[in-house]
């Protein structure tokens, strides 16, 4: 089982103080820093000191770490045209000498698009799908040769399909939960499946409509990774537990029955029961990002018992 950081900057982190989660998610033996991709704060307070950038955070970041993965969860459609997402990914792998994974997704959050003037399509997952065709049809593109595309939303012509990322394949992640159509564009295109904030019993359901689609397009189901993001709250006991609940603003009954909460053995436990119906990496959503400890203590009883 992966264990992943993932993070969710929006809600108010500097970029010195997410270097401080990735060299610490590296120091401690976890598999990648992630992030999300969001431009305005969720729920209440100031978000302050503002919002960093996905890809301009992640290029930083591959230049001061050494063995981590990074990625994010998920890159919105709606922000980035898929030709100038194709370079700076590459461009970016090209700086981590080849650590870098694309999670892409139709962005949804209507809010952040009107606070800063970004263009909220109504049709976003018939985008995403062309993106997704672009993105991966750039990077496959043979040196020498170039790569068109004549869509609904995108056309591209002539390009020359530069540059290259450092990896022959930067693995893709797709990721929700709908029912059909997020299954076969999974199927598609996905390296890895990640279904964010589900249970046990949902996450299965929707790991086998992925398996399914995946077998309709030709493709075997074992091929792709599946993977769970849940948000991480543990401690060494009830009161410690309590505390970090606190300092993010949840209940912790509600973080132990929709989250991966409580002491190491529980979480373990918890972590077990998504392995036996397929997860092999767990995204944890770290809230508290000035709580170094917390990653510690994850890492010494949480990842070696898993292991």
């Amino acid at each position: 089982m992966d264990l992943r950081i993932f993070t969710e900057p929006q809600q108010g982190a500097s970029y010195d103080t997410l270097l401080s989660v990735a060299k610490a998610t590296e120091e401690l033996g976890f598999d990648a820093f992630y992030r999300s991709d969001h431009y305005l704060r969720m729920g209440a307070g100031d978000g302050l000191p503002g919002p960093t950038d996905a890809w301009i955070t992640l290029a930083g970041l591959a230049r001061e770490t050494k063995r981590i993965r990074l990625g994010t969860l998920m890159t919105a459609g709606t922000f980035r045209l898929p030709g100038v997402l194709a370079i700076q990914v590459a461009q970016v792998d090209q700086m981590s000498g080849g650590r870098v994974d694309l999670g892409l997704g139709a962005g949804w959050f209507e809010e952040e698009h009107k606070a800063y003037g970004i263009p909220f399509p109504k049709e976003k997952f018939g985008r995403l799908e062309e993106q997704l065709a672009i993105i991966t049809g750039l990077w496959e593109t043979e040196a020498g040769k170039t790569f068109s595309y004549d869509g609904t939303y995108y056309q591209l012509t002539d390009s020359p399909a530069l540059p290259k990322p450092a990896q022959a394949k930067v693995p893709v992640l797709i990721g929700g939960h709908g029912a059909v159509r997020t299954p076969r564009l999974a199927a598609r295109y996905a390296d890895e499946f990640n279904i964010p904030f589900a249970s046990v019993e949902d996450s299965e359901t929707q790991f086998g409509r992925v398996k399914e689609a995946a077998r309709k397009a030709g493709r075997a189901p074992e091929d792709l990774v599946y993977s769970n993001a849940l948000v991480v709250c543990v401690g060494k006991s009830d009161a410690e537990v309590a505390r970090r609940a606190s300092a993010i603003g949840r209940d912790v009954e509600d973080l132990r029955a929709n989250g991966l909460a409580g002491s190491p053995a529980e979480v373990v436990d918890k972590i077990g029961r998504y392995a036996a119906i397929g997860s092999s990496r767990i995204y944890l959503q770290v809230l508290d990002l000035h709580d170094l400890d917390h990653l510690e203590l994850i890492s010494s009883q949480v990842q070696t018992q898993l292991a």
